[in-house]
């Protein structure tokens, strides 16, 4: 980073500050994730200069033979890699994938059926602060309050209720395995298009230890960061049938120009994710969250549904005196890197929570397995019994700097596949 600094030296002491933040942290939050360098590498390529508006051979501007080649390379590996027939690479977010499924098939004031915020949805779900809740008519499903899990019975009830034209199946923070076959069949029986929000578990699906929803959805959305861990973007799956609706709602319906520089990286990592070591490390993300799981569990902390099928195991502090966000504050302290959330039954703000999101992508991206996932569990615990213990805080930093020592970001980058 030589020009930068010279250039911008505010800049580039805040980019040192957050790598260094990085490296000497346990990186916990679930939806994070450490990328390749191979992956940052494209992401800082010259790619980031071309305007490339449309898709490969119907662009509206000339000079875009290598755009093309690395977006069809894009595209291929997605498609191959979820046995999907079409895929758009150019969202920029989850969110703006979410955005183009949805005006694909729905106009303003139509009904969706999504999952309630607070039992583990994500914003753009139908959150009335949420273009998806501002424009749409919206109708909640949840989890049952006995064991946490998607409650069927519930879904069936409501579609039957309010008919609504789009069902969306995902969740930001649901640890168990969502049934996307039995969303499908209950979106088939209404008539309503179904789209599957993967984002949070879409590494999961790539490696093989989640279902894919590829076979019982209209649409498939995910980002490609996350336990995907690629570049901060978005994607798009579909069947043929809705290949051009998908492609006019990406462009020019809901965004202008494709970052080409991070559709590059999104190649790169499609890429790392046919590997054989990538199904390695999904079942190693597993297995940690598992362990993590059944650590905290051992020691009386709550979980939301009790344990895991996933990456992430959802902290219930309902009930208690501690905050979701009190006890994000005192991890951070000592160097554990998590984010408060809303859990089922929520009573305070989204500011404040009653739960805590704890996810293992990153830390197994660093080569951290299930021995350290029962020591990190053993200090989150330590922590939520004490928060306010300086002393407790400071001696579990000095512990978590050393094991961060152990395992450097970047040891062993990932090969990619040669397709």
């Amino acid at each position: 980073m030589i020009h930068l600094e010279k250039a911008d030296p505010r800049v580039h002491r805040a980019v040192l500050g957050e790598e260094a933040r990085q490296r000497g942290q346990l990186e916990m939050i679930a939806s994070e994730n450490f990328v390749s360098e191979a992956v940052r590498e494209a992401m800082g390529t010259v790619l980031t200069h071309k305007y490339a508006e449309g898709v490969p051979g119907r662009r509206y501007y000339g000079g875009c033979e290598f755009a093309d080649a690395v977006e069809d390379l894009a595209r291929t590996r997605a498609k191959r890699l979820f046995g999907a027939a079409h895929a758009n690479v150019q969202p920029h977010s989850g969110a703006q994938a979410n955005m183009a499924a949805y005006f694909g098939f729905l106009d303003p004031g139509d009904t969706i059926v999504g999952m309630n915020l607070s039992h583990g949805g994500h914003l753009t779900h139908g959150s009335p602060v949420n273009f998806s809740g501002r424009l749409f008519r919206v109708a909640a499903y949840g989890v049952r309050s006995s064991d946490g899990l998607v409650d069927f019975d519930l879904v069936r009830d409501t579609v039957r209720r309010v008919r609504p034209k789009l069902i969306m199946t995902g969740a930001s923070a649901y640890p168990r395995i969502l049934d996307f076959a039995a969303f499908g069949e209950i979106a088939r029986e209404a008539g309503a298009v179904h789209v599957v929000d993967l984002a949070h578990v879409a590494g999961l699906v790539a490696a093989g230890v989640h279902p894919s929803p590829v076979p019982h959805a209209d649409i498939v959305t995910t980002t490609t960061h996350k336990t995907l861990r690629g570049p901060r973007g978005g994607l798009v799956l579909c069947r043929a049938e809705h290949a051009r609706l998908i492609d006019r709602m990406v462009f020019p319906f809901t965004q202008g120009g494709p970052l080409m520089h991070v559709i590059a990286a999104k190649a790169v990592a499609l890429g790392e994710a046919l590997s054989p070591n990538f199904r390695d490390y999904g079942r190693a993300v597993v297995a940690n969250a598992r362990t993590l799981a059944g650590t905290l569990m051992e020691r009386g902390v709550k979980l939301v549904s009790g344990g895991t099928d996933t990456h992430l195991v959802l902290v219930d502090l309902l009930g208690r005196d501690l905050t979701g966000k009190d006890a994000e504050q005192a991890l951070e302290r000592a160097g554990i890197t998590v984010n408060k959330n809303t859990v089922p039954g929520e009573t305070r703000s989204p500011f404040v929570t009653s739960g805590l999101r704890i996810g293992t992508p990153a830390l197994t991206s660093r080569g951290m397995g299930e021995a350290e996932m029962r020591r990190i569990g053993g200090w989150i615990a330590d922590i939520l019994e004490r928060p306010g213990d300086e002393g407790l805080g400071e001696e579990i930093r000095r512990r978590t700097t050393e094991l961060c020592s152990r395992f450097p970001l970047f040891a062993a980058p990932p090969r990619a596949s040669s397709a």
